[in-house]
């Protein structure tokens, strides 16, 4: 009499439990190393961001230290100041003058136009030698932080200076 064999396909089942336990953690690593890479690229957008915030804020401290371009009017004048950064002058210049503050305001093309920064000059007339300086850059160009076409996403950092 022969001897039937039982334990049919029990080479199989271990393989296929093998390769959904190694499928699983193939597909854990993948997520892993996608959400790193995520991480990693918002990181560096994130320096860009602020490399540029810091430019524009030098080149407002160079302007209004070294040019006095931005020295305290002693009546509403017709034009801003307009500032030169990167070898190019601002985009747009807004000011607003009163008796009692002097505010100007600046956005930047820097990079060759792929970042953008905004930076505001703030000097109030009762402490005439006091001045605040505030910069927002953007890493991404100036046409896409004044329409932000189709929801694009950037970054923004932000630097102040009193002095």
């Amino acid at each position: 009499m022969a001897m039937k064999k039982t334990q049919r396909g029990f080479a199989l089942l271990v393989a296929v439990i093998f390769m959904s336990v190694m499928l699983s953690f193939g597909l854990a690593l993948g997520s892993l190393g996608y959400k790193q890479q995520v991480l990693a690229s918002a990181a560096i957008e994130s320096q860009y961001a602020f490399y540029v915030a810091d430019s524009a804020l030098e080149c407002a401290l160079y302007a209004d230290q070294q040019q006095n371009l931005f020295a305290y009017p002693s009546s509403d004048p017709a034009l801003a100041p307009v500032m030169t950064c990167d070898g190019s002058p601002a985009i747009t210049a807004t000011k607003s003058w009163s008796a009692s503050q002097w505010i100007v305001s600046e956005r930047l093309s820097l990079d060759s136009g792929a970042r953008c920064a905004d930076v505001t000059v703030y000097k109030p007339a009762l402490f005439s030698d006091q001045t605040y300086l505030f910069s927002q850059g953007y890493n991404v160009s100036c046409a896409t932080v004044a329409g932000n076409p189709d929801g694009a996403r950037f970054v923004s950092r932000g630097l102040s200076a009193h002095y």
